[in-house]
């Protein structure tokens, strides 16, 4: 409890210094901080929450995983995956899925730099535009910047410690250039992550006599090299493009791993080698009419894991498995504005797409699957008064097979609707009110397929897919009240028909944790977030309405709370709240102080688990200030300055608690530079990588 005071202390320390700041400013100062063009940290959308990561420090400091702990209403677990205000996230890269997730996603996401990510955003209410399969929410990672015409660069780098038993280093570095001419414009992203990192687990369990056995403690020093490089070339014919795009990451990590428990001493090395690999080509179609756009685009991608674990004690393989999961994928999107009530337009498309994974163990197959979908869809968005309408329905069909090494896969082969519905009344621009109907599916992840066990074990603890999973079912209902980008109060809730979620079984001291689908779950959300400009306090109201701020050059605090509860049939649940609380403030010099704080309530229902411990308690400090012209942007930041980041969990009907805890506590620095250019004002050309129709034009909420 001293540490939360500690915590609390520190921000009303820096809420007085926000207030004491403003105190000083004068009118005529504050005036000067309007602009005709801002930059928004956060910005609330009829459909998405967009997340500015290149422009926050306290973000884009560590890696794309970390940064993305940081985002108020994310909850990112080992053991249950990867949430958004009660909603499971599929995971887009450049407006494409990756197509994979649990500890493979974590890992790619922890070997990519948060300085390599334009922006994050998270689609809340994907349309029938959106795959079907996206399931409750998309959490979208755009890595594009804008070309111009004439080449530019940008070098980006970074270097940070942590030292909670020992010094461990982390560093990346990464080179951006870009340009365009008359017959074509590139793009090249190329980068490196290396990661020195610890993580200590222990798995107990509560016997009957109320005595407590250790049936798993371990110590893993972990190492992490990830190597990327992005690459976009764009051709414009008149008035039609040609994109190619081509990313290629490949991650080699390591683990030395000494652990004990009830019946076993173990010292273990682990090897993991991932190469991912994704091609595009679209082809843009544009008209006389602006509003008539037609899109073509054929994408491939392939994924390739290789992981070993050997016993140092015994010198022998324990593990020795892989997986090759490879990916295509054709659709055809077609808009064009259309005369319905005040105005409207039509969205109609096709997608066909296969993805086919197989895995081995020491050499045997014992997963082959395939998965087949087929697609359509049509929408309609039109405008009455200040009325916003969104009417919109998918049909998908699906064919799913496979075996395993000793039977076959209950096959999946269905035909389904998919519909969804928006209304959205606009009190004045920027104010709206919204409801929002959206039925979805989500077909198992492969990692939740893999019958091999690709996390450490020993020979208490095991991890292991289930191939025999079948595709949850959704049906989201969402209310939101949005003013002004940043202030919003919102309700929504999913109920998922067999639902995939990870149980922990014991059976004496044997634990194990699989993936299996329960029959139904309703997941309630309520959210709501608030900004508090400093001046408030010092102006009033009347007067702070009057600015039309730059949140780069305002002192202010925003406030989020979230409510989430887990209601499962036959089984007594119970809600926890999650609050994040982010302070800026302008120090003299232009320097921008960030302090932001993350915080869960504890014996709330996560799933099947119950929390002990607050998900990624966590108060992080940085300072930010831009040289040479804004040029070169410098930060130095500490996180988890309290040490507070671990996780805690008890499993539903076993006796067991999980705890886990990483070297979150962690300081450094990092820098931007953009090398200057001659020709300053030189044109702006859109992004060259792809993106989704949506991204490029929403209609509702604009």
């Amino acid at each position: 409890m001293k540490l939360k005071y500690l915590a609390y202390s520190l921000f009303i320390l820096s809420i007085s210094k926000g207030v004491a700041q403003e105190k000083k400013e004068k009118v005529n100062e504050l005036k000067e901080v309007i602009i005709t063009k801002k930059k928004k940290a956060v910005e609330q959308k009829a459909d998405r929450t967009i997340f500015d990561f290149a422009g926050q420090a306290h973000l884009n400091s560590g890696s794309v995983l970390e940064g993305l702990r940081k985002l108020p209403g994310l909850i990112v677990s080992d053991v249950a995956g990867m949430m958004y205000q009660g909603k499971q996230l599929d995971v887009f890269m450049d407006g494409r899925p990756l197509n994979i997730s649990s500890n493979e996603l974590n890992a790619f996401l922890e070997g990519m730099p948060a300085n390599a990510v334009e922006k994050i955003e998270i689609i809340t209410q994907p349309g029938a535009e959106f795959p079907a399969t996206s399931g409750g929410a998309i959490l979208n990672i755009i890595t594009s910047k804008k070309a111009k015409k004439y080449i530019s660069a940008t070098y980006s780098s970074g270097a940070n410690f942590t030292a909670y038993d020992q010094t461990r280093a982390r560093f990346n570095n990464s080179l951006l250039l870009s340009a365009k001419n008359s017959l074509f414009g590139w793009q090249l992203n190329l980068g490196q992550n290396y990661r020195e990192s610890a993580l200590w687990s222990d798995i107990t369990k509560k016997e009957a006599d109320n005595t407590i056995t250790n049936l798993s403690d371990t110590d893993a020093d972990r190492i992490g090299r990830n190597n990327f490089i992005i690459w976009a070339i764009t051709f414009d014919f008149k008035k039609d493009r040609l994109l190619l795009n081509y990313d290629v990451n490949f991650n080699k990590s390591s683990a030395d791993t000494e652990g004990f428990g009830e019946g076993f001493i173990s010292n273990d090395a682990s090897k993991t080698k991932t190469l991912r690999q994704d091609a595009v080509a679209t082809y843009q179609k544009r008209f006389d009419d602006k509003d008539k756009k037609l899109d073509v685009r054929l994408n491939y991608a392939r994924n390739e894991v290789d992981f070993n674990l050997d016993s140092r004690l015994f010198n022998t393989d324990i593990l020795e498995n892989t997986s090759n999961q490879a990916y295509v994928n054709f659709r055809v999107d077609y808009s064009q504005a259309f005369k319905i009530l005040d105005e409207g337009k039509f969205s109609v498309g096709t997608l066909v797409d296969e993805l086919a994974f197989e895995t081995q163990n020491f050499d045997v197959t014992n997963l082959d699957y395939t998965r087949r979908t087929a697609a359509g869809y049509v929408e309609f968005q039109t405008k009455f008064k200040k009325f916003d309408f969104i009417l919109g329905t998918r049909a998908e069909d699906y064919k799913i097979t496979g075996n395993t090494d000793t039977e076959e896969l209950i096959p999946f082969k269905q035909f389904r609707f998919f519909p969804n519905a928006t209304l959205q009344y606009n009190f004045i621009p920027k104010v709206f009110f919204n409801v929002n109907y959206n039925k979805k599916i989500s077909l198992p992840s492969t990692s939740s397929l893999n019958p091999n066990n690709t996390n450490y074990q020993n020979p208490n603890v095991d991890y292991t897919g289930n191939p025999q999973l079948q595709p949850t079912i959704f049906d989201n209902y969402e209310v939101k009240i949005s003013a002004f980008d940043y202030a919003f109060i919102g309700y929504n809730v999913s109920v998922a028909n067999n639902q995939v979620v990870n149980r922990v079984f014991v059976n004496d001291n044997q634990v194990s944790n699989t993936a299996v689908n329960i029959d139904e779950i309703k997941i309630h959300n309520f959210n709501i977030g608030l900004p508090l400009p400093y001046m408030l306090f010092t102006k009033g109201l009347k007067e702070t309405m009057k600015f039309d701020f730059n949140p780069d050059k305002i002192n202010f605090l925003y406030v989020y709370a979230g409510y989430q509860m887990h209601q499962i049939p036959n089984l007594d649940t119970r809600g926890f709240w999650m609050l994040n609380l982010m302070s800026q403030i302008v120090l003299p010099k232009d320097i921008k102080f960030v302090a932001n704080y993350n915080t869960t309530t504890v014996r709330g229902n996560y799933f099947y688990f119950v929390a002990q411990q607050p998900f990624n308690e966590s108060l992080d400090l940085s300072f930010s200030k831009k040289f040479l012209k804004d040029q070169l942007t410098l930060s130095v930041f500490v996180d988890d300055v309290l040490n507070t980041n671990r996780q805690g969990l008890t499993a539903i009907g076993t006796p067991v608690l999980i705890e886990s805890k990483y070297d979150t506590r962690r300081f450094g620095f990092t820098l931007n530079y953009k090398i200057p250019t001659k020709n300053k004002l030189a044109k702006e050309d859109p992004n060259l990588l792809n993106k989704e129709t949506k991204e490029e034009q929403t209609t509702i909420g604009n």
